[in-house]
């Protein structure tokens, strides 16, 4: 699943693109995926023009002036892809904006897209969902902090203002939870999934299955900080490529090159030597290195 980077990279690259733009069709070949009445497509979708291009927590907003918003969940294996032009190389086409070993996507649509939209400068953002986990809503911009998900979410951990304290705070809300449930817990911290959750730990030196309550403040700060370090080095590396991710032009991400410990069991650790090893915590894949990451013990 996209995590808070790769959202953000997706954001800022449509961001680019499509303010401006008027909105002049859209197909969807599944409900499921565009849940939206036809009588409000009709008159809140077509013909409007794209105002800005948010993100909250890993979900991107596409705000338009007629005071209507797409709101878009790419779940586990969703990509917006935009294709201002397409051309075909022995068969095979591809967009201008990527470089064809770059990509994970060919010729669009293909078998995966589920929604397709049509810009009055005939470039298409299309929404490739092989799951069909995830979904596009039309919503009033006034109701989208109105939604559940939104109402629960917790702080984003780039901001100003979500200092190192605000960052203890939030965690020590889950006090006998392990400190990488509570890291993934989207209503503790937004935006953070598996792979920065086991790099910002690995660079904390924190095992996973630690408590909350065990963890100390001054390896509580370290957490926090290399927690933006890797939020942050991913964006600029385009983010993390694990299966399906693509930015908005169609391309990898490269930020697995550089990662310490996620995706590297059977390899050496970067800092002492010692082979990383993978487990299951939190119901989800861990890597670590046993030697920098020592659980700690703590009275029940």
């Amino acid at each position: 699943m996209p995590e808070l980077p790769e959202v953000e990279i997706i954001r800022r690259g449509l961001n680019r693109l499509l303010p401006g733009r008027r909105i002049v069709s859209v197909t969807h070949d599944t409900p499921k995926s565009f849940p939206n009445a036809k009588a409000d497509v009709e008159q809140f979708l077509i013909g409007a023009t794209v105002k800005d291009v948010r993100r909250r927590a890993k979900v991107l907003i596409i705000e338009l002036d007629s005071k209507y918003s797409l709101v878009i969940h790419l779940k586990m294996t969703g990509q917006l892809v935009y294709v201002k032009e397409q051309f075909s190389h022995k068969g095979e086409g591809r967009f201008g904006a990527g470089h064809p070993n770059s990509s994970l996507v060919g010729k669009l649509p293909d078998k995966s897209t589920r929604v397709t939209f049509t810009l009055d400068n005939s470039a298409q953002l299309f929404f490739n969902d092989q799951r069909k986990f995830g979904w596009i809503r039309l919503i009033p911009t006034a109701e989208v902090t109105n939604i559940d998900f939104f109402k629960k979410i917790g702080p984003e951990p780039l901001t100003s203002d979500f200092t190192s304290r605000a960052f203890r705070e939030r965690l020590l809300k889950r006090p006998n939870t392990s400190i990488k449930a509570a890291l993934l817990d989207q209503s503790v911290i937004a935006g953070v999934g598996n792979i920065y959750a086991d790099e910002s730990l690995w660079g904390a030196k924190i095992h996973p299955t630690t408590f909350v309550r065990a963890v100390s403040k001054q390896k509580l700060n370290d957490l926090y900080n290399k927690l933006r370090y890797v939020l942050e080095l991913s964006i600029k590396k385009g983010g993390s490529t694990d299966r399906n991710y693509v930015d908005s032009a169609g391309k990898k991400g490269s930020y697995l090159n550089f990662a310490r410990v996620f995706r590297r069991e059977g390899l050496d650790c970067q800092r002492c030597g010692t082979t990383i090893a993978k487990l299951r915590v939190a119901g989800r894949g861990t890597h670590i290195c046993p030697n920098c990451q020592k659980p700690k013990k703590v009275k029940p």
